[in-house]
């Protein structure tokens, strides 16, 4: 639980993801024989095995966020979205701008309701009309803190809930990187193994691309999360993944436009949940999609899965998933890769 929190907690959005590839180094250092980073930022953990086959796990360890875009005459920072935002859950939200100095608190701004006319009301606020105050009186005050192109994240807790629920931000990816790394402490195969942290998937599965042609593996696995359509305001036939129930096994994203897993795959993960008596789901999703898509599309291609954890309220401040479900995708995995031939 420790660890899931580290990475909860640790800031990291795309392009900006090196505390986190700092704690996977940390985690996996006496349990793989080389870690390496690539030139776009991703590190790579290799537990080599006695065959020639190579198996790839990619979690990608960047989080939505927000970037500095301008200063303006009083000292309020206007700002860009890094990443899939809807703007409604960006105001009053607390957050940190990672500047050269240090750590700068803030919170969202915009005009308040008091003074909007009727119609103004009743719409939802853009981005580009909101503001974060850091507390600065000018542009010059706000400059020897802040700088354009500065990282920020949202201010969040991660605390446990009843149920073996754990509540936190950036869950999307930080279970992935969990998994991934517990996977990696676990497995024990012929085949050589990469775990690799990618990075920029929010902002084009940047990461995914450059690291799956370096390794050129026989086959891959992402490791991510998925919307869970156990809560009201979700139908069922939307997202039929829930908490609880173990992790998904994704067939099907972005309705075909992302990836379609072959039956080998398929098999591999599907027989393996039979074999350990491991709970797992099928989905078949017309949303978004993962690292999976850039990896199984590189050089001639690679066979790929995808493994989704259930999560709720993912691509928020704050996300709700289950470590039951985290744990059994973990045992999925172990039992899979280590019955490859």
């Amino acid at each position: 639980m420790e660890l899931m929190k580290k990475l909860s907690l640790a800031p990291g959005i795309s392009g900006f993801e090196g505390e986190i590839a700092n704690i996977i180094e940390s985690e996996l250092n006496e349990h793989v024989d080389l870690i390496e980073e690539d030139s776009l930022g991703n590190i790579i953990a290799t537990k080599k095995g006695e065959s020639s086959t190579k198996v790839m796990l990619a979690a990608h360890m960047d989080e939505i966020g927000l970037m500095v875009k301008y200063i303006d005459k009083k000292g309020f920072i206007l700002f860009t979205k890094i990443g899939g935002i809807n703007d409604q859950m960006l105001m009053n939200q607390k957050v940190i701008i990672h500047g050269v100095k240090g750590d700068v608190f803030g919170v969202i701004g915009s005009k308040p309701p008091h003074i909007m006319k009727s119609a103004e009301r009743k719409k939802i606020v853009e981005y580009d009309k909101m503001f974060i105050d850091i507390g600065a009186l000018s542009k010059e005050e706000a400059e020897k803190s802040v700088s354009l192109g500065d990282p920020i994240t949202f201010k969040g807790d991660f605390e446990e809930f009843p149920n073996d629920l754990i509540m936190g931000k950036a869950l999307d990816n930080r279970i992935g990187c969990y998994v991934m790394i517990e996977t990696l402490k676990r497995v024990n195969t012929k085949a050589t193994v990469y775990g690799v942290g990618t990075v920029q998937e929010e902002v084009g599965l940047k990461g995914a691309k450059t690291s799956a042609f370096k390794l050129n593996p026989d086959l891959a696995f992402a490791l991510d999360v998925t919307v869970s359509g156990d809560h009201p305001g979700v139908e069922m036939k939307e997202a039929p993944a829930v908490i609880g129930k173990g992790p998904a096994v994704v067939l099907v994203d972005a309705g075909g436009r992302g990836i379609m897993v072959t039956e080998k795959i398929k098999k591999i993960l599907t027989e393996a949940g039979k074999r350990g008596n491991i709970d797992y789901q099928l989905e078949v999703s017309d949303g978004g999609t993962t690292d999976g898509t850039a990896i199984h599309l590189t050089r001639e291609g690679i066979p790929t899965g995808v493994l989704s954890v259930p999560t709720r309220y993912i691509h928020t401040t704050v996300s709700v998933a289950s470590m039951k479900d985290i744990k059994k995708t973990i045992d999925l995995l172990v039992e899979a890769i280590n019955n490859i031939e």
